[in-house]
C-alpha cells in the first residue's frame, strides 16, 4: 500500500510525525510531498530534523501560499507516484490544494482533523474544512462533536473518531523538549504570544494586538512569524520592553517554552490545544475557534483584537480545577494506521 502525505507548514509537520512512525510500523509506504508553503528554515526544515521525520521525496518549493499554484504541481506528483490514497491534514492552503489535486488525479482522499467548524465563514480555514470534508473518502475526526457535525452535513466519506494526532505529538515530544531546551525564564512567570494568521497581521488588527500585548503585566516571549515581524516594522509598531521579540522557534523549543508558561496568547488553532494539554490557560486572538471545547471548559478565552481584553484576560487566566480529557488519549495515530490498513486490505 502506498500513501502520499501532503504537508507544507509547521502544524502539518508536527501532526504528521507520530502518524508517519505508525505507518512505517504497519508496513504502509508513505511518500511525503512538501509544498513549501512555509519555506523559512525555522518553519520547515528544522521540523524534519527535530522530529526525526523522513525527508520528503518531493519538495515542490513553490514558495507560495496560493492553492491555485500548488494544485497542479501536487497533481503532477500524484500522477507520477500513483498512490492508493492521498492524506491531508487540517485546514491550510496546502490542505485545500492537496485535496483538489487528489480529486483531479482520481485518487481517494483521507482528511485528518475532519469535522471541525468555527462557524465563521469569513475565515479561509473554515471554507477549506467544509470543502475538504465534502470530497474526502475517509474522514478522521478528533472527537464526537466533529463526527456529529459531519453526519449533520451529510458527507459521503467514511467517518472515524480517532482522537487528535497533535495529542500524540505532545505526549511523545514534550518531555524531550523540556530536557533539550531549558528555558531562560522562571517557569510560570511569563506569557508566550504567537500571531501569524493573515487576518491578524495587517492594519488595523495588528496594531490593536500589539497594544494588547503591551498591556500584559508579565514578560512576554513573542516568537514571531517572518510575515508578522515584517509587518511590525512596516507599520512602525512599538513593543513594550517586557515583550521580547524572538526568531521563529522549532517545535521542540516552542513546546518547552509553552509548557512552562503562565499563559499563552495566540491566534493558532494548534497552540490552543497544546496549551490545554500542558495545563496552561489560553487567550485567543480570534472572535471564534474550531476548538470550542477548550472554551466550554473555561481553559480558553476569545478576545479577538480587543487590547483591553487581552490585558485583562491574561491577568485573570486560569485552568479549570477539573480538566477533562479533550481530543483523545494520545493514540490517534495508531487508530488511523489501523483504519487505513483495513481499508486498503478490503479493496
Amino acid at each position: 500500500m502506498k500513501i502520499v502525505s501532503v504537508v507544507g507548514n509547521r502544524p502539518q509537520f508536527i501532526k504528521s510525525a507520530p502518524l508517519s512512525l505508525e505507518l512505517h510500523k504497519t508496513g504502509i509506504e508513505e511518500i511525503v510531498v512538501h509544498t513549501g508553503q512555509h519555506y523559512d528554515r525555522a518553519l520547515s526544515q528544522v521540523f524534519f530534523e527535530e522530529l526525526g521525520l523522513a525527508e520528503p521525496r518531493h519538495r515542490l518549493d513553490l514558495k507560495t501560499a496560493d492553492p491555485a499554484w500548488m494544485e497542479p504541481a501536487i497533481a503532477e506528483t500524484l500522477f507520477a507516484e500513483d498512490p492508493d490514497l492521498v492524506l491531508v491534514y487540517g485546514d491550510t492552503n496546502t490542505t485545500l490544494a492537496g485535496a483538489r489535486a487528489a480529486v483531479e488525479a482520481g485518487i481517494p482522499l483521507a482528511h485528518v482533523e475532519a469535522g471541525l467548524r468555527s462557524g465563521d465563514l469569513t475565515m479561509p480555514e473554515e471554507r477549506t474544512r467544509i470543502e475538504v470534508d465534502r470530497i474526502g473518502a475517509i474522514l478522521f475526526c478528533p472527537d464526537e462533536r466533529s463526527s456529529a457535525t459531519l453526519r449533520e452535513e451529510g458527507v459521503h466519506g467514511e467517518i472515524h473518531v480517532v482522537g487528535d494526532v497533535m495529542a500524540d505529538a505532545s505526549r511523545r515530544f514534550a518531555p524531550i523538549a523540556r530536557k533539550r531546551y531549558p528555558i531562560a525564564f522562571e517557569p510560570k512567570t511569563y506569557a508566550v504570544a504567537t500571531v501569524h494568521r493573515e487576518a491578524n497581521v495587517f492594519p488595523p488588527r495588528l496594531a490593536r494586538i500589539v497594544q494588547g500585548l503591551n498591556q500584559i503585566k508579565m514578560r512576554v516571549a513573542f516568537p514571531a512569524h517572518p510575515r508578522t515581524r515584517y509587518q511590525i516594522r512596516r507599520q512602525q509598531l512599538t513593543l513594550a520592553a517586557r515583550v521580547l521579540l524572538l526568531d521563529p522557534l522549532g517545535y521542540l523549543e516552542l513546546a518547552s517554552l509553552v509548557s512552562q508558561a503562565n499563559v499563552v496568547v495566540t491566534d493558532s488553532g494548534g497552540l490552543q490545544k497544546e496549551a490545554y494539554w500542558y495545563g496552561v490557560p489560553c487567550v485567543t486572538l480570534r472572535p471564534s475557534t474550531e476548538w470550542v471545547d477548550t472554551v466550554a471548559v473555561g481553559a480558553n478565552v476569545l478576545v479577538d483584537d480587543d487590547p483591553d481584553a487581552v490585558g485583562s484576560a491574561t491577568t485573570a487566566a486560569s485552568m479549570p480545577k477539573r480538566r477533562p480529557v479533550l481530543y483523545g488519549d494520545g493514540h490517534a495515530s495508531e487508530r488511523i494506521a489501523k483504519v487505513l490498513l483495513a481499508t486498503m486490505r478490503g479493496r
